[in-house]
């Protein structure tokens, strides 16, 4: 099998074989247009490796562990890292490497190498794979350059290009991936040019950057940006950049340096350099007959084309190209470190400061109009808080993915999420109101007459110092009684946190009984020690982002519920001004306004009634085995408890197995009592498996109907090694009852 094919050696029927990016270097190549010294691995050699290393299957198990088109982001996160740590643990085979290693070392001996993604299916009608699938710079070295062509055979079933997979409509079981070997030419300005500027045809773009073109491509380093008249062949504008950083050759690929103050004061480009990349970027598109994208670097005044690519963003209303919304979902370390400090430092600041202005306002005293106003202004600082968590705070969840996958190309640990155990034990909200919850249980338990008058339901008159604890506790954290934190009397005939703490009062100390503490120091030390100097504080840096960025996944809904909570307080208000007038049989014009408010407006975008999936057949279905996604390890056997409303975590009892839709942080409460989680929603990153692993549970999640599947009473065992749940014994209906 001829697994590599020469730029020289291409024919029209290979195009299948080394996919559009190798195809159109090929065709450069014999046209004349200068581009490094390359090699294209074919897809063959794809299909020997995973065939040989029994991988097609593995990738789909993982994929159908649930219907694609169901997985949530975070599910289809946890998909991408398991398939390429199988990447990452499995030898190319013998005949193959033997193959790979002779012709690399025959034809880049000494040399540092390129390695980039040539996916066939990029070339499908109206796709843009650019930056979806990996590519490494200045690899240096046969192991290592082995290595690095894994990676990017893994990266084909990458987060980002499993969506955007899904997106178009391509066959995501029969996606396959050639390789780009090409010799790295160290070029001392790099960037793109656009032979048509997708915004206006008359014109073309190049952006421009001192060093390596990587930290263009990456968005790490600001371009000078020019604009040029494609039919005078003139610049029309030049829009110079800060010029503070470039991206240099390393030990280990590239890496961002300060630029020299001799090339800080210049552009990277002449005008007449300008003009010569726009003719080379014409001539690109005059072969392909089409407007191209294509990377370019200058080294020692000689220009090389790097790779062309059509535009495919010239049509958005025909293509729906959503390739910035998918590449948003990967972050830099220096964009995630910025992301953080707003974050940190103004976002979550300014969150605390709006809950607590809204809790000290009172809304009783107000007119009917200005309540009105009051609930309108309150419903658009929510929904503001709504829009702020899913532009900063889900991109921040990628800090845990980031380190993650540096966590494994470091270690290749045998469990792919072993990185996590370095996340875990840390400061978070829920945490601090579960051990707030921990003391006032001990306190119950402690006082056998406090213990007698709570399960009686005397609650005037408590003890003095315990009754001032759970004001202060209501007062942070809410009564317990609402599904959002901060929120009070939601259900004003029961004290949900009573019910819990005589729960946990009768099973001492289960928070500390509970909790796998993991060695999480000598784990990270292990890991530090495979760094020295510059990249052990690389690997420190990302360890603290990650521990942020996984802290604010479980924190993040806390903050967000305080200011639902004074919403839906207001809304609850106006409710009964509008319910207490009707009741009395009177009629204000005032109330018109109240009226029209609590019915157009939507109170929050979380469903307070937690779903209830039920099987698409209608049919009854006893299944004794249910496999979802592996989301904390560990066995446990006990009794379910199904939640289907907020309020029936109120009578969940010690030991029993929590089953429901999703945890929602401000649920989290009854951790605790848990000896297993189960959810619907999966992913390793949502809040129930976080609250899990904190608290040593096994997690299994991202199993479809898990909550008509399962019902209170069956006696379940949770594998949160494998992601499976065996029912092995369903209670009666009559049984169900009568807890």
């Amino acid at each position: 099998m001829n697994w590599i094919l020469s730029p020289l050696e291409v024919r029209p029927d290979h195009r299948n074989r080394i996919g559009p990016k190798a195809y159109a270097l090929s065709v450069m190549a014999r046209e004349g247009f200068n581009i490094p010294d390359t090699l294209f691995l074919t897809v063959d050699a794809y299909n020997a490796f995973v065939n040989a290393a029994g991988l097609r299957e593995r990738i789909l198990l993982e994929l159908n562990r649930k219907k694609f088109k169901d997985m949530r982001w975070e599910e289809i996160w946890d998909c991408a890292t398991r398939i390429r740590h199988i990447f990452l643990k499995k030898q190319i085979p013998g005949p193959l490497q033997s193959y790979l290693t002779e012709k690399i070392q025959s034809r880049f001996s000494g040399k540092t190498l390129a390695i980039r993604s040539s996916a066939p299916d990029e070339d499908a009608s109206g796709s843009s794979f650019a930056g979806l699938h990996e590519s490494f710079v200045n690899v240096r070295g046969t192991s290592s350059i082995l290595d690095r062509i894994r990676l990017v055979w893994a990266s084909l079933w990458s987060d980002a290009a499993l969506l955007y997979r899904q997106e178009i409509g391509l066959d995501v079981e029969k996606s396959t991936m050639a390789v780009v070997l090409q010799e790295t030419v160290t070029g001392d300005r790099s960037g793109v040019v656009f032979s048509q500027n997708p915004n206006d045809k008359t014109q073309a773009i190049i952006e421009s950057v001192y060093g390596l073109n990587q930290g263009l491509v990456d968005g790490m380093v600001e371009p000078d940006r020019w604009v040029l008249d494609r039919d005078k062949k003139t610049v029309l504008s030049h829009k110079p950049a800060q010029r503070e950083y470039w991206m240099i050759p390393s030990e280990h690929g590239a890496e961002m340096a300060p630029l020299p103050e001799d090339l800080s004061g210049r552009p990277p480009l002449s005008s007449q350099e300008a003009l010569d990349i726009c003719d080379l970027a014409y001539r690109a598109e005059a072969l392909f007959e089409a407007p191209q994208d294509v990377e370019w670097t200058i080294k020692n005044d000689t220009l090389c084309v790097l790779q062309s690519r059509p535009i495919t963003t010239l049509s958005p209303s025909e293509t729906e190209d959503k390739r910035a919304w998918y590449l948003s979902l990967n972050r830099s370390v220096e964009n995630l470190k910025a992301l953080r400090t707003t974050i940190e430092e103004t976002l979550i600041p300014e969150m605390a400061k709006t809950a607590k202005d809204l809790v000290e306002q009172d809304i009783t005293v107000v007119s009917d109009r200005e309540l009105a106003d009051e609930v309108r202004r309150r419903w658009k600082i929510n929904q503001h808080w709504v829009d702020t968590y899913w532009e900063e705070f889900i991109p921040y969840a990628h800090g845990v993915r980031l380190f993650g996958q540096y966590y494994n190309d470091a270690m290749r640990p045998d469990d792919p999420y072993e990185f996590m155990n370095l996340l875990t034990q840390t400061k978070m909200v829920s945490l601090e109101r579960n051990q707030l919850m921990e003391e006032l249980a001990s306190m119950v338990r402690e006082d056998r007459q406090l213990f007698e008058r709570l399960k009686a339901g005397e609650l005037l008159d408590l003890d003095l110092e315990f009754g001032e604890k759970v004001n202060q506790f209501i007062e942070k954290f809410g009564d317990l009684s609402c599904a959002v934190t901060g929120g009070t009397e939601c259900a004003t005939d029961t004290r949900p946190l009573f019910k819990l703490l005589l729960e946990m009062a009768v099973n001492p100390s289960s928070l500390a009984s509970r909790k796998k503490p993991k060695d999480a120091l000598a784990l990270q030390q292990r890991f530090l020690e495979r760094f020295q100097g510059p990249n052990r504080k690389e690997a420190e840096e990302l360890l603290d982002l990650a521990r942020s960025s996984y802290r604010l996944r479980d924190d993040d809904n806390i903050y967000l519920g305080k200011i639902e909570a004074q919403l839906l307080s207001a809304v609850k208000e106006a409710k009964s001004r509008v319910e207490s007038s009707e009741r009395r049989g009177t009629h204000k014009s005032e109330l018109d306004d109240l009226k029209s408010v609590i019915h157009n407006l939507d109170y929050g975008n979380r469903k307070r009634e937690l779903a209830v999936s039920s099987n698409e057949y209608g049919f009854k279905v006893n299944p004794r085995q249910l496999v979802g996604q592996p989301a904390g390890p560990g066995l446990s056997r006990g009794k379910a408890r199904v939640i289907r409303h907020h309020l029936d975590l109120q009578d969940f009892k010690n030991a029993e197995i929590l089953v429901c839709d999703s945890v929602d942080p401000n649920m989290t409460f009854v951790i605790p009592l848990a000896a297993g989680v189960i959810e619907r929603r999966g992913g390793m990153l949502i809040h129930g498996a976080i609250i899990a692993r904190e608290y040593g549970l096994p997690c299994v999640t991202g199993i479809p109907d898990a909550t008509s599947l399962i019902h209170s009473g069956d006696d379940i065992t949770v594998d949160g090694f494998l992601g499976i749940v065996t029912i092995s014994k369903k209670r009666s209906a009559w049984e169900r009852n009568k807890m």
